[in-house]
């Protein structure tokens, strides 16, 4: 739902209104009761409710009900430090050996 700004051009008073897209703008101003209040341009800022981010309804099951725990991710696979580097020729049959 955004919030919208508003500000009053008989009191100057600015005020943030948390409001759908389908309801009319605010007219009336709550600090000196006159109806001066004019909508600010500028980016509405949004505030999210619910459900609908990636760990609730995108996640694997397991992800959800552990908050993404180790389990879950790929196992990396440890290399020995004593390994001899890999062939520049990557056929496995370099000469140089």
């Amino acid at each position: 739902m955004p919030i919208y700004e508003y500000q009053c051009t008989s009191c100057g008073e600015v005020v943030e209104v948390l409001q759908k897209f389908s309801d009319a703008p605010l007219k009336k101003c709550k600090s000196c009761k006159k109806f001066t209040l004019r909508k600010l341009m500028g980016t509405p800022a949004l505030q999210f409710k619910g459900s609908g981010w990636y760990i609730t309804d995108y996640a694997g099951k397991n992800a959800a009900n552990n908050g993404g725990a180790k389990e879950d991710m790929p196992a990396k696979s440890e290399k020995s430090e004593t390994a001899a580097p890999a062939c520049a020729c990557s056929s496995g049959s370099c000469p140089t050996k």
